[in-house]
């Protein structure tokens, strides 16, 4: 042995006393040196260790399927470490960390290494007593229908319940020793400032619109009671938190009431975020906006959001869907009409524009709108007036116009099926949304959103969603995008008798084994074709359909009026069918 290692072996017996093991290993990795601790860990006698190259001694988990000393000699690192566990005759468990440290001469030759295995089981063991001495209050706490957690004086968390995992998508293991921050958020949130004020002065305090971080990042709204722990003396050693999840209530309310707030939208990903950065700014200001993006995607949502984040929030919202009514009726609707403008107009009518004075007019499939109608819609977002059918005096509303499209509309100006004037009035203000498909990472948070809202209308409990269920829909295309999700989880929780959703209640194409969506033809509709070749679509399906259409409709997923008007616009006509 040289006497550079010879110097380190020395240490082996001072690091004895402190059940610290320590080997020492020559260029070619025989064990040259021991101590008592090293050996005992290791499960062997000292006697067998001297002498034996160690990679045929120590099998895995020791070696971790690499040798840590030649990656630290390849990559020239003073040390690696690996943790690992190993279970003696026993049975019992023990929690190793080995530290590898290469020793080099003065020309940077290896001259073999030290290496240092410590077992902090027992301080492990230590720590597990300390955070749950009282196991009878431990369970008492599990059982509580409310989060509960507790911190030490610095803010660390030593006591998360059950509660406290489901509301926050936390385990125990992630949260315990960690910073309260890391569930309430940034250290100036308000709820963490009221726990330190109250561990500071031993007041108890309560926050009635407080936050809480889940663990994908989505902030829910709690109500949070904090009060102060003392020991026996008196002393301030921490403090205890209870948590009451407002999200099930809140969202119970938005689907009774109809109303909805920022937190009916979640998304983590990028393109979402950008659009929730930008929802404030737009909603403050009365400029037109037009709402695009693939059918299902949420862009009636989004328009009810911008209504009930503005200053119009207090008045109606109104919305028009403009492929759902016959042409001829869409005016009378959308304008109002006056007694004697046609045959059963016994009184005057107001149409939906006035309905939503002072408040929104969402108009929904903007791109369906009749040319004629259009000019009409012009007059109403330049001077904020119209006539109403068969009417001689104009009505004056004040009314903020947001409209949606699942079409290209700049195309459809091409192809001089939209006015330009009137698509540059509306296109103030654009906000694109993607298609599911191009925000997989938002699956798991709008699977568990909708869930909540779903449980909390229909007053079941889902504890949980299998792991062969979750591949299925994690793994899915959705061409029918959130609304499609919304059906899928839906027909589960109408088949599930359970706390627990299997693949089985999943609807039963996901049945057989992980298949790729049936072919296109079985799923398309007028929406997802409407891109690429409505007319084809039509015609192609009502001939499959013997021109019956009543089946055309309920085939491509429309109403008879829509279909009646498609036709009309690309001239397909029954008499076609005598020419085939």
């Amino acid at each position: 042995m040289n006497d550079v290692l010879l110097k380190y072996s020395q240490l082996c017996d001072i690091f004895d006393c402190f059940s610290i093991g320590v080997m020492i290993l020559s260029p070619d990795r025989k064990i040259v040196v021991s101590n008592e601790s090293a050996a005992a860990i290791a499960g062997y006698a000292k006697s067998e260790l001297v002498g034996e190259y160690c990679h045929q001694v120590f099998l895995d988990p020791l070696c971790g399927e690499k040798c840590a000393y030649l990656e630290a000699i390849q990559k020239s690192q003073k040390s690696g470490q690996i943790d690992f566990k190993v279970t003696d005759q026993t049975h019992q468990n023990s929690n190793i960390t080995r530290i590898i440290s290469p020793v080099y001469g003065t020309d940077r030759e290896p001259l073999g290494c030290i290496e240092v295995f410590q077992d902090h089981s027992a301080f492990k063991n230590l720590l597990e007593r300390v955070r749950h001495d009282d196991r009878r209050l431990k369970s008492i706490l599990d059982h509580l229908d409310i989060g509960v957690l507790t911190v030490d004086r610095g803010g660390h968390i030593t006591l998360f319940n059950s509660t406290s995992e489901s509301i926050t998508g936390f385990s125990r293991g992630d949260v315990l020793g960690k910073s309260c921050s890391k569930i309430f958020g940034k250290a100036y949130n308000r709820d963490i400032l009221l726990f330190k004020e109250t561990i500071a002065d031993g007041q108890t305090r309560s926050s009635t619109d407080g936050t809480i971080k889940t663990r994908h990042g989505q902030l829910i709204p709690i109500r949070a009671n904090y009060m102060a722990l003392k020991n026996e003396n008196g002393n301030i050693v921490g403090g205890l938190a209870t948590i009451s999840d407002l999200s099930l209530k809140y969202q119970f309310n938005s689907e009774i009431k109809g109303r909805y707030t920022y937190y009916d939208m979640v998304g983590k990903d990028p393109a979402i975020q950008k659009i929730f950065d930008i929802i404030p700014v737009v909603a403050s200001s009365d400029a037109t906006i037009l709402v695009e993006g693939p059918t299902g995607t949420g862009k009636d949502l989004l328009a009810k959001v911008i209504h009930n984040v503005s200053k119009r929030a207090n008045k109606p919202m109104v919305k028009v869907n403009c492929a759902a009514l016959p042409d001829n009726l869409l005016e009378s609707e959308m304008f109002g009409y006056v007694k004697g403008a046609f045959t059963g107009a016994d009184r005057d009518k107001p149409g939906r524009f006035q309905d939503a004075d002072g408040g929104t007019i969402f108009l929904d499939e903007i791109g369906d709108l009749p040319l004629a109608l259009q000019a009409k819609l012009l007059r109403v977002l330049e001077d904020q007036e119209f006539y109403p059918l068969g009417g001689r005096k104009t009505v004056k509303v004040d009314v903020r116009i947001i409209s949606a499209t699942n079409q290209n509309l700049g195309r459809l100006v091409q192809e001089k099926r939209f006015r330009e004037d009137l698509y540059y009035r509306l296109n103030v203000m654009r906000l694109e949304l993607p298609p599911l498909i191009d925000r997989r990472s938002d699956l798991p948070l709008l699977i568990t959103h909708i869930l909540k809202r779903m449980s909390a209308t229909r007053d079941v409990t889902i504890d949980t969603i299998a792991n062969d269920a979750m591949e299925v829909l994690l793994n899915y295309d959705y061409p029918g995008n959130i609304r499609e999700l919304e059906n899928i989880l839906e027909h589960a929780l109408i088949v599930c008798r359970d706390t627990v959703i299997e693949r089985s209640h999943l609807p039963l194409k996901f049945h057989s084994a992980m298949e790729s969506p049936a072919p296109a033809e079985t799923h398309r509709t007028i929406e997802s074709e409407m891109e690429f070749n409505q007319k084809g679509l039509i015609l192609e399906t009502l001939r499959k359909h013997n021109w019956n259409k009543g089946k055309t409709a309920d085939a491509l997923n429309i109403n008879r009026t829509t279909l009646w008007r498609k036709m009309k616009k690309y001239g397909l006509n029954p008499k076609d069918k005598d020419r085939e």
